[in-house]
């Protein structure tokens, strides 16, 4: 027997023993269920889900009956199910298929609840009368939002009307009178990007615009408790603006009442740089950390009364106490889509408590998204939807396996508790942040490089000290008592910001992403969702759906120009030296910063790159002649010599059949929007218009009511 025999038989013993393990694996794999009756619970929420973002993403709007129809299956589905419940995957099949149609009937009969009228493009000013519902900021300036109860032209206005205007001593819940100019909400500034009309035409927002004239007080006598909320919330975001610490006073504000008209627009932008602009959208955490913290302080004071806690289990007054005050917190901070998620899971917990049962699973983020969905369907294609839930879903998952393969020991020390709750703070940010990476970079063309980084050191500071703070404020600001928790939380804000600003400064915070197919969200969603949910094959599949999104994402070719609503001509001119240049810098300015994040590009270097005179400009970009004439003199000579002709002049059929160029004019601007292109070996050989990536829906213009607009600087 030589030395190598026993090297070789102790490898072959491993190399059996792995195969034997990977087909142990594999059967495990095989043979389990993909999904079981147990677990339809977890999944007619994604199908729900499902049928409402099929309803959403259509090229067209389908008829009125499309809804009903839809319906009438979904309840021949559900009968299906109860009739064959003993075949299991007869079952799972109809119970499934009878969620996806009930989601996108749900999402039919919404659009056409919500219709309603909308004020038509135009130059003159109208007589507005109504009261402010809020006050939003815009790069700095104010924008209100107007409840109306009266518009020239109009017999019947919109419901709400959003107008920048200096409101002078004026503030939410009073009545007001101005004129304005006002048209349609915009349509978006390029292909594919954020779109005001759909927005707009689910808030009931039916036009917005800018005053010429300073508000005067009206009288109206409708709506009185909607202003006196109102009043209030307004009332306590600036008595917290006013006693709170000046650097962090707005921020203090839009945690404690949603209001963010007072955070100032450098302070915003470093923290979405940093991965930090989470803690402005009130979810999941400051709901946890707001109800948490009155159900312990109550949970306190009925222990510490002795004939009662013997009597009594001093957790169901602390669980009431804490389910009223979340719902309060919710009212108080607008009630938006993360907020609302937030609140249904918390109330599952309180509830469990009171019911002595755990209430912290995917069953109870399902649930909560179902809610969401059956009473606003459409959030299913927001950002703050698809992410607050990727966050609470991911975490769940995570501390669910380290909760089943934590080995019981002897109860850790103050200090091991206290590094595990950091640790604790550190693991969640890195797992959030990984779970909503991918739904941001498609939103919002750009990923904070250390996000995790700032997460790990400012994440503390706000659990342990800012939150707490606030809740001690809200409670004693009704005896006046606010401001030493209003100091102590504005000091902790103070930090956070500091962490925000010192990391954002980085080179590389910031780092750009272009711009995916428009399929490659719904596969990485798909894939997300089984990823997080599923089991078996269905995980694996997941990972599958999530490296093939990814895939198709990054291998979208990036347009090689822009022609904007108002004829402006973004490209790469030769004279620009490879930079992107426009046609004129005095328009389109944030249609050319879209288009750029779309890119990739964060740098807006827009030279002018083409040569110009009166009669408008002309430049080359990769072969390809440019054009933007002026006048008809100068379009009939650039029709004759150029590639391309883009032109605010309405060109009449009998000049444009004579035209050798492309021609695009005011009347296809107008029609179409925005539209981009690709260049190929001299020639431009593909188009996309934003009325292509809209489609013919009915926030487009094309349904009840009218949504179609240009954008406006």
């Amino acid at each position: 027997m030589t030395v190598s025999e026993p090297v070789q038989q102790q490898a072959g013993s491993w190399r059996a023993a792995i195969a034997a393990n990977l087909e142990r694996s594999w059967a495990a794999l095989t043979t389990s269920r993909v999904i079981t009756v147990q677990d339809l619970p977890l999944w007619c929420p994604v199908a729900f889900a499902i049928g409402s973002a099929v309803y959403f993403t259509l090229p067209a709007e389908p008829s009125a009956a499309a809804g009903w129809t839809a319906f009438g299956l979904a309840v021949c589905a559900l009968a299906g199910a109860i009739i064959w419940r003993h075949r299991t995957s007869v079952l799972i099949t109809l119970m499934l298929a009878a969620f996806v149609l009930a989601g996108g009937a749900r999402g039919q009969w919404r659009t056409l609840s919500v219709a309603g009228p909308v004020v038509a493009e135009s130059e003159r000013a109208r007589t507005v009368t109504g009261w402010i519902e809020s006050v939003q900021q815009s790069g700095g300036r104010q924008r209100l939002v107007l409840r109306v109860a009266s518009l020239d032209g109009m017999d019947e206005p919109p419901r709400r009307v959003r107008v920048l205007a200096n409101r002078g001593a004026f503030q939410p819940g009073d009545a007001i009178t101005l004129r304005a100019v006002l048209g349609p909400p915009p349509r978006p500034a390029a292909p594919g990007g954020y779109d005001a009309g759909f927005a707009a035409w689910f808030s009931g927002l039916g036009g917005s615009g800018f005053a010429v004239t300073r508000p005067e007080a009206a009288e109206f006598y409708g709506d009185s408790r909607a202003r006196a909320f109102a009043r209030v919330r307004w009332s306590m975001a600036e008595r917290i603006r006013e006693r709170a610490p000046p650097r962090s006073a707005g921020i203090a504000a839009a945690l404690l009442t949603g209001d963010r008209s007072g955070i100032s627009p450098d302070d915003a932008e470093a923290l979405r740089a940093t991965g930090l602009g989470h803690i402005l959208a009130i979810s999941g955490l400051h709901m946890a950390l707001f109800a948490g913290g009155v159900f312990f302080a109550v949970r306190f004071l009925f222990a510490a009364i002795e004939p009662f806690a013997r009597r009594h289990d001093p957790r169901y007054p602390a669980a009431i106490a804490a389910l009223l005050a979340a719902l309060a917190y919710l009212a108080l901070s607008g009630a938006a889509i993360p907020t609302q998620r937030a609140f249904i899971m918390t109330a599952a917990v309180l509830i469990g408590v009171l019911v002595g049962r755990q209430a912290i699973s995917m069953r109870s983020v399902a649930l909560a998204a179902f809610a969401v969905l059956l009473i606003q369907p459409e959030s299913i294609v927001t950002p703050g939807f698809q992410m607050s839930f990727a966050a609470a879903s991911a975490l769940i998952t995570a501390f669910g396996a380290l909760r089943d393969h934590r080995r019981p020991g002897p109860r850790p020390g103050v200090l091991r508790r206290a590094a595990g709750s950091i640790g604790a703070i550190g693991w969640s940010s890195l797992i959030a942040g990984a779970a909503t990476s991918g739904f941001a970079a498609f939103h919002f063309n750009r990923l904070a490089a250390f996000g995790f980084i700032a997460n790990l050191a400012a994440m503390p500071i706000f659990s342990f000290l800012v939150m707490p703070a606030g809740v001690i404020a809200l409670a004693l600001m009704p005896f006046g008592l606010e401001a030493i928790p209003l100091a102590v939380m504005g000091a902790g804000l103070d930090a956070v910001l500091s962490i925000a600003h010192f990391i954002a400064d980085w080179p590389g915070a910031l780092s750009p992403v272009p711009a995916g197919h428009g399929a490659a969200l719904p596969l990485y969603a798909a894939g997300f969702a089984a990823l997080v949910a599923g089991r078996g094959l269905l995980r694996l599949a997941g990972l599958v759906f999530m490296g093939a999104g990814l895939i198709l994402w990054w291998a979208t070719p990036v347009p090689d120009g822009l022609v904007t609503d108002s004829g402006v001509v973004i490209a790469h001119y030769d004279a620009a030296d490879g930079d992107w240049s426009a046609s004129t810098t005095r328009r389109s300015r944030f249609a050319a910063r879209v288009f750029l994040e779309q890119t990739g590009d964060r740098e807006v270097r827009l030279a002018r790159g083409m040569r110009c005179d009166a009669s408008g400009c002309a430049g080359r970009a990769q072969g390809v002649l440019i054009a933007t004439p002026e006048t008809e003199e100068a379009l009939i000579e650039d029709c004759r010599t150029a590639d391309l002709v883009v032109t605010r002049l309405e060109v009449n059929r009998v000049l444009r059949s004579r035209c050798d160029a492309e021609l695009i004019d005011a009347d296809d601007l107008a029609r179409d929007g925005a539209r981009t292109f690709r260049i190929t070996d001299g020639r431009i050989t593909s188009w996309e218009t934003v009325a292509d990536r809209r489609g013919d829906r009915s926030w487009t213009g094309t349904g009840t009511g009218t949504m179609a607009g240009t954008h406006r600087d």
